[in-house]
Order: C-alpha cells, then sequence, then structure tokens
C-alpha cells in the first residue's frame, strides 16, 4: 500500500562558488601559481597585471540606459541590460586580488628555484645504451621494463603484467625467463640494487661482490671477511637480521659480537631505496620545495605575521572582453545587434562571470588564511616569541574556529598543506595543533610537550637495552606526566619510533 508523507529536513548545499573556494584554501601556495595558470589558459576573460582606470558608465550612457530599459523588448534582454549596467558601473578595484591590506607581504621576488636534473628513469634509459643489445625488440623489452620500475628503484609489478603491456602496446610476444634474462642486465645499473623485486633482493644486488669470495682471502683480509659476513646474513638470515634476533645470528654463524657489529654496520650503510639519491625519487616531477605561506617575523618584541602572496600574480577582468560589452551597448542603441551578436555577448558574460568568481575566491582564500593564522599567532604568542615547544599550548581545531568564526573544516583546510617560516625554522601548521594532557599538579600541557620529552627519553636509553613502553610509562609518570602505557604506544607510533626490539643495537 502506497502511503504519502510530507517531511522536512535541513539539507546544505554548498554552490560553485563555495566549492572553488574550498578548493583554493587546500592547496598550499607553491601550487597556488599553478592553479592560476590553469584558469588563466581556461578563461580568456581572466588576465593578469595591474587593474587599469575605467572609463565606462558614465552618466550620458546611464542615462541612455535608463531611457532604453523603460522599454525592454524581451525579459532576456532586460537581464541583459541589466547586467552590462551594473557590471560596466562597477567599482573597477572590486575586481582584481590585490589591495592595500597589510596582511600581504611586500616580497618582490616572485620566483621559485627550480631544480635542472637528471630524473632517475632518465639516468637509467641513458645506461640502456650501453647494452649490447640484438634488435629493436629487445630495447623496447628492456625500456618497458626500466619504465614498470617503481619511485624507490624496484620493480614491484608481476612479471606476467608486463608480458602483458608488451604484447597489447607493441605486439611483442616475450617469456618471462626472457624478462627475467633482461632483467639481469639492468640490475647492474647504477645505481646499485636498481631493479629488485624486494628489501632483500635490493641488499643483495649491492653485496654482490662479496658473493663468491676464496676463503682463503677471507683469513687476512677483514673488510672482505665483514663484507661477506653481511652477505651471508640477507643471503641466510633476512628473517633474523629484519627482526634484531643478533644473538641468533651469532650462533648461526659462529661469530663473537664484535664480528657481527662490524658485518651488520656494512649492511646499515646500503641503501634500501636506490632510486632516493635522485630528486624527486623514481619520477620524473621538478624537485618538491617548501614554500611558506605565511612568515612571522619579531619587531622589538612585536610578532609581525605576513601572507606570502609573491607567486600569485594580480588578477583582474581582461579589458578587451571590457570593451566588447561598451560596443554591445553602443550597437544596442544603434540598433544594430543581431542574434549572432547576442550569443556571443552572452557567451562573455558567461566567461566574465567565472573570471569574477575566481578573483572573489582568490581574494576570500587570502582573507581566510590571513585571519585563521592571525588567530593561531594570537593563541600560541608565547611560542612565537621564544620557539620553546614547552611554551605551545593545547590548540585543537575547534578552538581556532570559535575565536575566527570559520567553520571548523574550513580551519582544517587552511591549516592542511601550509607552512609558516619563523625566526625559530619553518613549520607545518599542524604542528601547532594538538590535545592536552592533564599533569599530576592538574595543569593542562600540550601533547607536543609529552612526545618531545618521550623522544628525548628514547634517544637517551641504552640502545643495547632499549626501553618498553611500560618502562617509559613509568619515567613519564616520575615527571609528573599522567600517561597510560596504551597512550605512550600510540604517540610512540606517531612520531615513527620503533618499538623497543626494533630500536635494539649492538
Amino acid at each position: 500500500m502506497l502511503n504519502q508523507r510530507l517531511s522536512q529536513r535541513q539539507v546544505q548545499t554548498l554552490s560553485p562558488q563555495q566549492i572553488q573556494l574550498m578548493k583554493l584554501l587546500q592547496i598550499p601556495t607553491v601550487a597556488l601559481e599553478q592553479r592560476i595558470k590553469e584558469e588563466l589558459e581556461a578563461n580568456p576573460a581572466l588576465d593578469e597585471g595591474e587593474e587599469e582606470e575605467q572609463t565606462f558608465g558614465s552618466e550620458t550612457d546611464s542615462k541612455t540606459e535608463n531611457e532604453e530599459e523603460s522599454t525592454p523588448e524581451s525579459e532576456e534582454e532586460f537581464e541583459l541590460d541589466d547586467y552590462l549596467t551594473e557590471y560596466l558601473e562597477d567599482d573597477p578595484d572590486s575586481y582584481k586580488t590585490r589591495d592595500e591590506s597589510s596582511y600581504y607581504s611586500d616580497e618582490e621576488d616572485k620566483t621559485i628555484p627550480i631544480a635542472v636534473h637528471t630524473t632517475f628513469h632518465e639516468n637509467l634509459e641513458r645506461q640502456l645504451g650501453l647494452l649490447e643489445l640484438e634488435d629493436e625488440r629487445d630495447l623496447v623489452i628492456a625500456k618497458q621494463l626500466v619504465g614498470s620500475i617503481d619511485e624507490d628503484g624496484y620493480i614491484r609489478r608481476d612479471l606476467l603484467s608486463v608480458i602483458d603491456d608488451l604484447l597489447f602496446a607493441h605486439n611483442i610476444e616475450t617469456s618471462v625467463s626472457e624478462l627475467k634474462q633482461m632483467l639481469r642486465l639492468i640490475q647492474k645499473f647504477d645505481p646499485p640494487g636498481v631493479g629488485a623485486k624486494d628489501l632483500r633482493e635490493c641488499l643483495l644486488l649491492q653485496l654482490k661482490e662479496y658473493r663468491d669470495i676464496d676463503e682463503d682471502d677471507l683469513i687476512d683480509d677483514v673488510e672482505l671477511r665483514n663484507g661477506y659476513l653481511a652477505f651471508r646474513i640477507i643471503y641466510e638470515y633476512f628473517e633474523e637480521f629484519s627482526k634484531k634476533h643478533y644473538h641468533k645470528l651469532q650462533r648461526y654463524l659462529g661469530i663473537n659480537e664484535a664480528q657481527l657489529k662490524d658485518a651488520v654496520e656494512i649492511v646499515l650503510k646500503l641503501n634500501p631505496k636506490p632510486a632516493s639519491g635522485f630528486n624527486g625519487g623514481g619520477n620524473s616531477r621538478a624537485a618538491q620545495y617548501i614554500v611558506p605561506d605565511f612568515t612571522i617575523t619579531n619587531r622589538d618584541g612585536e610578532l609581525d605575521l605576513t601572507l606570502n602572496t609573491r607567486n600569485a600574480p594580480d588578477l583582474r577582468v581582461n579589458e578587451h572582453y571590457k570593451d566588447m560589452l561598451s560596443s554591445y551597448k553602443l550597437n544596442k542603441k544603434a540598433k544594430k545587434v543581431d542574434k549572432q551578436q547576442k550569443e556571443a555577448i552572452v557567451f562573455i558574460k558567461q566567461k566574465i562571470d567565472s573570471a569574477k568568481w575566481f578573483i572573489d575566491a582568490i581574494r576570500q582564500r587570502y582573507q581566510t588564511m590571513y585571519k585563521t593564522m592571525y588567530a593561531i599567532l594570537q593563541y600560541q604568542y608565547d611560542y612565537f616569541l621564544s620557539g620553546d615547544p614547552k611554551k605551545l599550548r593545547p590548540m585543537i581545531l575547534k578552538d581556532i574556529a570559535e575565536i575566527t568564526g570559520l567553520d571548523i573544516s574550513t580551519v582544517s583546510r587552511v591549516a592542511n598543506s601550509k607552512y609558516i617560516q619563523t625566526e625559530f625554522g619553518t613549520k607545518r601548521l599542524k604542528y601547532f595543533f594538538s590535545e592536552s594532557l592533564q599533569t599530576e599538579s592538574g595543569e593542562q600541557v600540550s601533547t607536543l610537550e609529552v612526545k618531545n620529552i618521550l623522544t628525548e627519553i628514547i634517544e637517551e636509553e641504552n640502545k643495547k637495552k632499549p626501553l618498553s613502553d611500560e618502562s617509559l610509562k613509568n619515567l613519564l609518570i616520575k615527571k609528573g606526566y599522567n600517561i597510560a602505557r596504551r597512550t605512550v604506544a600510540k604517540y610512540r607510533e606517531q612520531m615513527n619510533i620503533p618499538v623497543a626490539r626494533l630500536r635494539k643495537q649492538l
């Protein structure tokens, strides 16, 4: 049986302009320039450069226009005429990204250094020319394998998938054995360890010179003996090594602690990510630089906050499009407007609206970012004066949202991927957000303070007998911090500090 009911519910709908603003808030300053370039290429009504003085909307034009508005030909024409009047008489400074606000940086240098370098894959492809390949088919196979190597320097793809790629993309039939034979040649390339399928193989490739050593050479040459032991550890006892079961390794290899320590040091000097020596890893992107979004300057005890806009060009509506609107008005008065011209002016209106929306979004981005960062500055004023991490107050997104009147999600977008330059270094905005922890005296302290003390304790521990989470908890309690063992484990994991067993050293 069908029933009809009337229900009322509240639904929040974001306009395209709001969505555009939210997206612009998320991106850091280093990516804003590229986003603006994309918009400039997509919308011819958007232009960069200083705003020129407008001469549209004189009294004569307005008077004639008002007379014409009294007898519109249609509702659509009335709306278009109204738009032309409103836009051409608008404040010329209303739609440009810069104003005279004090929160912009006066920095004149509008460049970000771009590193010129050879990428990891380009380096490998150059070395392909050193191989004595039989024909073009082998070169295509070799290039396919090189292209399958990831940004760490590994080839983790299944070789059967590479076979399929060669068949579909190049109409080349091959086999796993042929690919393995070609891969062995690529694994001889520089950097050592490239083309491995996993960490164990990567380390073995870097230790291959110690693989086939005459036992007589091991008697007198300490370096060779240590290298040979390092190879055996990875080849025969990789699991025990990865779990730091050093006593088992000594027993299996029949060596003492000093010999094991020398061999392990050789392994630790190897590169687990062969591509890491190249800027940008294994991909071909330009090297990434941290460009601070804000700068705090201490001027004789007074903190000055500026917003970095040096790589964002001034935006305005294209003057040529404004001229086209004026020409349309004059032609309309002279009754010289046809359907094609009207369609063109509707298209121009859409582009101008889009340009104005984008300029507004950029301007709102500046204002929202500055407002949020200024609230953070005031909240953490003592820290920015001294740089002492112990001066950081517990602060969550809700605190800043209440101060600024912004939504918590908006504050989160501003804090995401943004950096601030201080005299104590460049910090991520997220660094200043932390929950609170109560001490034995009842005082609320930032969890960042606890993490810093936890790091200091771990750095000073005896590496032969690392402290367990329970021991770390007890030491923190002695220092006056009321904390549970599971909380210690959580903080340790957040700081990427391994468990006690994996921190053990010889």
